[in-house]
């Protein structure tokens, strides 16, 4: 099934590439975050902005903070993917000054963000479900916090929820990984040993579906003391859960003026979380790239995509719409 699927993936990109010399719109830039599935998005985005509608797509590879003050300073990248507008207290602020134009839900069921441990783990050890079993226990979850790379908003708000917690000094470590694919690895690691997990991991993802994991129960959502928590200067972190994460995508104003056929295109790319969460188990399982795993979901998912094109774009991706 794998070298079938992976063949089509190869005659697809041969075949469509021949239309990538139409330059209809221009020259465009988009983010490719450092998760999952925002290099799938972008890659579904570029695919059908440089098949369907001619554009010369340049992918900047960026995270959160960097892509959101770039735009801000600079007016680029054009186009953000899978921002998660709540952990990202910038966002509203460049809305408000016009800067930036949110487009769509782009996981339309919006994003889970939360603090986790393997579930053999919680079935063994029940009261590590909670921050106070944890507390009461460093050493039985690892006696470390696994927590997202430098530059993800969720690196600020993290260190600041740790702080209010006061950890220091309890035998529970902060470990930063490098990137995500060692967040990744490392609950994977830990599966394939059944070894102790604790750290900060969202949905949709492909290890989450493929790794059993439980939220932790450490304490409510509080507003303000997230929105602080947000900043690396917050003066008084205050310990708050994650909100249900709005997750967009947004363009500059720029290129809202611009390229206005391509924004309608992109204000219709949106995937239901159960959508990205078997296109990114299948690019887990099959070691796939992110433009293998794009053009899996373009020819799986058809009915879902074909709708977003306008008749021009429909015409030029026939081939795949029969």
């Amino acid at each position: 099934m794998k070298m079938k699927m992976l063949g089509a993936v190869a005659l697809t990109t041969a075949s469509l590439g021949a239309t990538s010399a139409m330059a209809d719109c221009g020259e465009v830039s988009i983010t490719e975050m450092d998760w999952a599935s925002s290099q799938v998005v972008t890659a579904v985005a570029s695919f059908l902005m440089e098949q369907g509608y001619g554009c010369e797509v340049q992918k900047v590879p960026s995270s959160t903070v960097p892509a959101l003050t770039s735009l801000a300073e600079t007016g680029e990248p054009d186009i953000l993917t899978e921002v998660w507008a709540n952990s990202t207290p910038a966002y509203a602020g460049l809305l408000e000054e016009g800067k930036l134009i949110e487009l769509t839900n782009v996981l339309s069921d919006g994003g889970v963000e939360a603090w986790w441990i393997p579930a053999y783990l919680a079935e063994s050890n029940p009261e590590l479900t909670t921050w106070e079993g944890i507390m009461a226990n460093p050493a039985a979850v690892g006696g470390k916090f696994h927590d997202c790379p430098s530059g993800w908003a969720c690196d600020i708000i993290n260190n600041n929820n740790l702080t209010a917690l006061g950890i220091e000094g309890t035998g529970l470590e902060r470990f930063q990984h490098g990137s995500g694919e060692t967040l990744q690895t490392s609950i994977a690691a830990a599966y394939a040993d059944q070894q102790p997990w604790l750290g900060y991991y969202w949905a949709p993802t492909a290890v989450l579906g493929k790794y059993p994991m439980v939220q932790v129960q450490v304490g409510e959502y509080n507003a303000d003391a997230h929105t602080c928590n947000g900043d690396v200067d917050c003066a008084d972190p205050t310990f708050s859960a994650y909100p249900a994460a709005k997750v967009t995508t947004a363009v500059s104003g720029a290129f809202m003026e611009r390229e206005p056929e391509v924004a309608e295109l992109l204000k219709n790319v949106s995937f239901t979380n159960a959508q990205m969460g078997e296109v990114l188990a299948w690019r887990l399982d099959n070691n796939a790239s992110n433009e293998e795993a794009a053009v899996y979901f373009l020819t799986s998912y058809k009915d879902v995509w074909a709708d977003w094109l306008n008749d021009e774009a429909k015409g030029k991706l026939s081939a795949l719409l029969k």
